[in-house]
């Protein structure tokens, strides 16, 4: 099973939750024991999982990447935005979760962000439900 979710960020760097969208796929897949395979088809985005319970998390891996890549130095890569395609590097384009009893098997406090570098856009994260 194969589905897309769309999405539109609002700020240039933002992680958005997306627990509770990628949930709802694997609960309507049926699917009782797999994986589940998270992919983020764009250079300047990603896809993590992390803490969920406080948002502070959040923002300090932005504050992190962003130190680390900083958007106002001199890049090769003439577009203006070298810095969101480091960022997105660093963090992967996907994530394989488990499958248990119908859910996905997080660990405490764990949910599913995606990554967002160049932002404002629409995005798109594409689910792919397997079954053991």
């Amino acid at each position: 099973m194969h589905q897309t979710i769309q999405l539109r960020t609002h700020n240039r760097c933002e992680l958005v939750d997306l627990t509770p969208a990628i949930s709802e796929v694997v609960k309507k897949s049926k699917v009782q024991e797999g994986v589940c395979i998270v992919f983020v088809p764009h250079t300047t985005a990603a896809i993590t999982v992390n803490e969920n319970h406080d948002p502070s998390v959040g923002s300090d891996i932005s504050n992190t990447l962003k130190r680390l890549a900083p958007d106002n130095i001199s890049y090769d890569h003439g577009e203006g935005n070298a810095d969101a395609h480091v960022k997105a590097s660093v963090v992967g384009s996907s994530r394989t979760l488990f499958i248990e009893d119908g859910r996905i098997a997080f660990g405490s406090w764990q949910g599913i962000f995606f990554c967002e570098f160049d932002g404002p856009r629409r995005r798109e994260v594409w689910i792919k439900v397997i079954k053991d």
